[in-house]
């Protein structure tokens, strides 16, 4: 292979490295959505799944467990989020924003707490590679697709799911018209509020899973602000994905790949820009792609609006 191809597979395995965050934390934006929740807390939620994920993973030796730490704690931001809008039906976007500062201010307190103020931050192992027997052998491609962690293939795995479940099965079209109009599917023995929950909680917990990713892959460690934008530009994903679980894994690709791309410009040097413009890149792209996206992107006709089966109209 030559020199132009080597860097292509560098490239290539960084953006599959950096897919997973974007894609677990905009899936789990567009389930909530399809059932009619707008969650605005990704960012907070992922700072404190990386917070909670990392203190897992330290105490008890695994990253697995670290995992599902993420996983729990995030599920409970969902469930909050879920309390608070469908049962006390309080406006969404304003529970959002207060579950958000409470996960931005929770994550680094848990952490404090727990390690406390060091000059050399405690570290855990990183995820390792973990090629496919066979595939991992194929030119090019295989060292890209089948030689990386084990988060990765799952992600893979997860959006390929989701996919089947929302366009193939009647519990996906259940959902979906959960998100379209609820008094319908009520009407059609469809436990609308048992969807949002789940929904939410599950939403939550794929975003509790996309934070703790980032100190197992990244920096072996929990730093403030680490999450960097990301849980934000999971909205505008979903927006651009159009709700949709392929559209979302396919402009995952792209904001994963500029993300790269300003890291290796930023430390490859030889360009005389300052890195405060580089880190500008993945918003500005944002901004050029949503421009002509929401011109044919209809998002769940619900999404925002709180049901109340008693009333004829929306809360």
């Amino acid at each position: 292979m030559d020199e132009f191809g080597g860097q292509f597979v560098s490239f290539a395995k960084l953006v599959m490295l950096a897919l997973v965050p974007y894609v677990l934390a905009s899936q789990g934006t567009m389930l909530s959505g399809r059932t009619g929740i707008f969650n605005v807390a990704q960012e907070g939620i992922m700072l404190v799944g990386a917070s909670a994920g990392f203190l897992g993973a330290y105490y008890s030796g695994s990253l697995v467990v670290g995992i599902l730490v993420a996983m729990v704690v995030g599920g409970l931001f969902g469930l909050a989020l879920a309390y608070f809008t469908t049962t006390l039906k309080m406006d969404q976007f304003v529970i959002g924003l207060a579950l958000f500062f409470v996960g931005l201010g929770l994550s680094t307190l848990l952490f404090k707490i727990a390690i406390g103020v060091t000059l050399q931050p405690p570290l855990i192992p990183t995820l390792d590679a973990v090629p496919v027997p066979g595939l991992s052998k194929i030119p090019v491609l295989g060292d890209i697709l089948f030689n990386q962690n084990w988060l990765v293939y799952l992600t893979v795995l997860l959006s390929a799911l989701l996919y089947y479940v929302m366009y193939q099965t009647s519990f996906g079209l259940a959902l979906r018209a959960v998100g379209e109009n609820p008094k319908a599917a009520d009407s059609l023995g469809v436990n609308v509020t048992l969807m949002r929950y789940g929904a939410a909680i599950v939403g939550g917990m794929l975003m509790g899973v996309a934070g703790a990713y980032l100190p197992m892959v990244y920096t072996g460690t929990f730093t403030e602000g680490i999450v960097r934008g990301r849980g934000w530009l999971s909205i505008a994903l979903a927006f651009f994905g159009g709700w949709s679980p392929h559209l979302i894994f396919l402009g995952s690709l792209f904001f994963a790949g500029v993300e790269v791309l300003a890291l290796r410009v930023q430390v490859g040097g030889g360009v005389s820009i300052p890195y405060q413009f580089l880190l500008m890149l993945p918003y500005v792209a944002t901004i050029l792609v949503m421009m002509p996206a929401l011109k044919w992107v209809r998002p769940p006709a619900f999404l925002g609006r709180n049901y109340d089966r008693e009333k004829r109209t929306s809360v």
